[in-house]
């Protein structure tokens, strides 16, 4: 059972509302580690079924996330206005908010799908090969259905973080993934009866996935929640609450697709460096993945925290948070330093067939990689806790602005001086995404801290 606000004394310290914090954001951690396990099946039992196939997904793959991060923004604005409502009891903030989330994610889905029925062109147009654009185009023509439920998704499981009612989030997510392995055994390679549909099988399971995960959070918001009668009224515009929610929901998604972009932008950039050094930048950003999850529950479950007590016009317990917060991470920041620097050649050693004549290269510069990411989980922590942080208190648009100068001002071109212009290579593009998420980190972290200590008390949300 979540912690909250009622259990802990108004005075309390760092150590409760570490808890309060730790109680809530383990199950997101959880959560999006199972997210990672969708994402990683469909490669590995596509990569079974069909190199070619592989290839078209993962073409696909990147553009279709991109189209989803940025939606995910208005989900994403849901938490923080829910939780500063729902501090206060407000319940009709909470439904405004939430149903407005809906209404722009069931937009945004809608007006989204139309062009990905079109991308086989545009992959051939860039010169792809002809059979991989194909597959890819197919891919996203049919995947493109699940976009609306997967945005609704979202916005259900900001509610629920709201409310501090994570575990279901991280049953239902567990559950997803169970079942798209399942399906996609039926479906890629048409066991169980089904018929085999290759590349249509991933993404039909993956529709599949987003609707039943739609249902069973819909059905739980509403059997748990009565009080807010979330669907009451639905079909009926609500033109302050939905520019509430756009107002702060477009640079979170904003801010996210400049994040993703900084780390395809490097993908690029190691591929120029070589094909050894792209193989070891895979694998190396597939670990550093793995561990920034702590970090991200952290943020979000910071968000929730900090909207509650900004919500209530507490700064002080704004402050305490935060410091709680940064304590979480700094200890998880430590036990990834001391992984990274004492085992990366088995880390990396995992994700390599003992049997390739390229194992000992690959380890060489993958060892090096997770050596900078020892440093460069440093900065990323502190760039996305600041990001949860101003997010609770519904400050979006200055900190998109500071997150695509630091990464795209700075960052990339940090990366492609220090990766290809001097003998750093590979590592010096991982120096150059440290350079511009520590610059992130700074001025978001300024941010924060600076209107806080400014402040003799907070306005209610």
């Amino acid at each position: 059972m979540a912690i909250n606000d009622q259990q802990i004394a108004p005075g309390r310290g760092l150590g409760a509302e570490a808890r309060a914090l730790v109680s809530l954001g383990l199950p997101l951690v959880g959560s999006h580690l199972a997210q990672m396990a969708i994402t990683t099946s469909d490669a590995l039992m596509l990569g079974w079924y069909d190199v070619t196939a592989l290839a078209g997904v993962s073409l696909a793959g990147p553009v279709y996330f991109c189209l989803f991060i940025v939606g995910s923004g208005f989900a994403w604005a849901v938490m923080p206005m829910v939780a500063s409502a729902a501090s206060v009891d407000d319940h009709r903030q909470v439904r405004r908010a939430t149903r407005m989330g809906l209404w722009l994610s069931v937009i945004f889905g809608i007006v989204a799908t139309f062009p990905l029925l079109f991308f086989e062109e545009l992959f051939l147009s860039i010169g792809q090969d002809p059979e991989v654009s194909r597959i890819a185009g197919l891919y996203m023509a049919v995947a493109g259905v699940g976009l609306t439920p997967a945005l609704i998704v979202m916005v259900m499981k900001s509610y629920l973080s709201a409310l501090e009612m994570t575990r279901i989030i991280l049953l239902v997510t567990i559950g997803a993934a169970v079942l798209n392995v399942l399906l996609n055994y039926a479906l890629i390679f048409g066991n169980f009866g089904a018929p085999e549909l290759g590349v249509v099988g991933a993404a039909l399971a993956s529709i599949v996935g987003h609707v039943i995960s739609m249902v069973a959070l819909c059905a739980y918001a509403l059997w748990k929640t009565p009080q807010y009668d979330l669907f009451r009224n639905f079909w009926r515009p609500d033109w302050e609450a939905i520019g509430r929610v756009f107002q702060l929901g477009w640079p979170i998604g904003l801010t996210n697709l400049a994040e993703v972009g900084l780390f395809a932008a490097s993908s690029v950039m190691m591929g120029w460096v070589g094909t050894i050094a792209l193989a070891a930048h895979g694998i190396a950003l597939q670990i550093a993945s793995l561990t920034f999850m702590v970090h991200l529950g952290v943020s979000q479950a910071l968000t929730v925290r900090v909207g509650r007590a900004w919500g209530r016009g507490e700064p002080d317990r704004v402050r305490v948070t935060g410091l709680a917060g940064l304590m979480l991470s700094a200890g998880a920041v430590t036990l990834t330093m001391i992984l990274f620097l004492t085992v990366p050649e088995v880390l990396v050693g995992v994700f390599v067939d003992p049997d390739d004549p390229d194992r000992p290269a690959i380890l060489i510069a993958g060892a090096a990689l997770l050596a900078v990411a020892a440093l460069f989980q440093t900065v990323d922590a502190l760039q996305v806790l600041a990001l949860g942080m101003l997010r609770g208190v519904q400050d979006t648009r200055v900190p998109m602005l500071y997150a695509a100068f630091s990464y795209w001002v700075v960052g990339v071109p940090a990366s492609y001086v220090l990766g290809l212009h001097t003998p750093l290579g590979g590592t010096g593009v991982w120096l150059g995404l440290t350079i511009g998420l520590a610059l992130a980190g700074i001025l978001l972290q300024g941010r924060f801290w600076r209107r806080q200590l400014a402040v003799g008390a907070l306005p209610a949300g």
